[in-house]
């Protein structure tokens, strides 16, 4: 089959490999039909991260499930599934607390190779989520939203929900990228009132916008922190949701925080320590971390993308075929790309 190997930074290129195959009673194999480029691949692919060379990569997609091994009951050959990039197995003390993203039973590595024509699946029994129906039956849009429900979508919800944001709050968002824009629109989904996304991006401002952002501060650093105060009669937002990762940006987020407000943190940490002490000052909380992709995706973001409340597919600013695996990257890279497609099997 083939599939999307790093080589070393700054370089992506398709392989042939073999088809993975059952190796556990807990097992699927997935023909992958869409998958895509998620900023965090960035970090190894820039060198910023270290990677094994020669491993396969990708962790978004949706497919048809192939085969399943002897434990597998939810989920059968035949069946239109989102792949998430969590393997919770549903029974543990994480997963049975709504954080399978944290599951202890997950398979140890990072179970990669969703841009690839086949992968083989962990704790498919209970992290696999079935999708009515066949591909065939959903047109491009929704095709695309389908595909964000691996990631990027629940990792933006992921950052509302733990906000705590609830109707007629005041949110802000820190961060651009796919997750941020997803962010704005799991803002929304909640009842927020006001939606202020930090943005100097005119395309990415204006999706935010198309998502439900109320307001856009395109200035940086201190000056958009003040800009935010303002917009808040010096109070500071409700809840703020993170999705850069940096300390420079979890600083903002406090900046900008009201007294008692909740920061929702899914950026990807890159640095390993943080002044907390604002925190406390503030009487400001600090939650987040990886998405419970398969319970939101079964609670509510699954429902309201079929029923076309949510569309954020649009964060698929440009399409490339497995073949053009490097390209993809390169366009994310060059930030050309909101989020790269990759279309795998039709």
């Amino acid at each position: 089959m083939k599939a999307a190997v790093f080589v070393e930074p700054g370089k992506i290129e398709v392989q042939e490999r073999p088809q993975p195959t059952i190796q556990q009673p807990t097992d699927a194999i997935i023909r992958v039909i869409r998958a895509c480029v998620c900023g965090s691949d960035l970090w190894w692919y820039r060198g910023l991260k270290q990677r094994e060379v020669n491993s396969t990569v990708g962790h978004e997609a949706i497919g048809i499930v192939e085969q399943v091994g002897a434990a597998v009951q939810n989920v059968q050959p035949g069946d239109f599934v989102i792949v998430p990039f969590t393997h919770g197995c549903g029974h543990c003390a994480a997963c049975r607390a709504g954080f399978e993203g944290n599951c202890v039973n997950e398979e140890p590595g990072l179970n990669p190779g969703y841009q690839a024509q086949y992968l083989r699946f962990t704790n498919a029994h209970w992290a696999l989520v079935k999708i009515p129906g066949q591909p065939e039956d959903y047109d491009e849009e929704q095709l695309n939203s389908l595909l964000t429900l691996s990631d990027v979508m629940a990792t933006g919800y992921h950052a509302a929900m733990s906000a705590q944001v609830q109707a007629g709050d005041t949110v802000a968002i820190v961060g651009d990228g796919a997750v941020g824009l997803c962010a704005v629109i799991a803002a929304k989904l909640q009842g927020a009132q006001r939606i202020i996304t930090l943005s100097h991006h005119t395309k990415r401002a204006q999706l935010a916008q198309k998502f439900g952002a109320t307001d856009i501060v395109s200035t940086r650093d201190e000056a958009a922190i003040q800009a935010v105060l303002k917009l808040t009669d010096q109070a500071g937002v409700d809840a703020v949701l993170e999705c850069v990762g940096t300390e420079q940006a979890v600083s903002m987020a406090v900046k900008i925080a009201r007294a008692g407000a909740v920061i929702g943190r899914v950026g990807l940490p890159q640095n390993s320590q943080m002044n907390t002490n604002d925190l406390f000052w503030g009487n400001i909380g600090l939650r987040g971390g990886i998405a419970s992709v398969t319970k939101y995706d079964r609670q509510r973001l699954l429902a309201a993308v079929l029923k076309r409340e949510i569309n954020p597919g649009q964060v698929f600013t440009h399409k490339f075929t497995l073949d053009q695996i490097q390209a993809a990257y390169e366009a994310m890279d060059q930030r050309q790309a909101i989020k790269s497609l990759v279309i795998v099997n039709q």
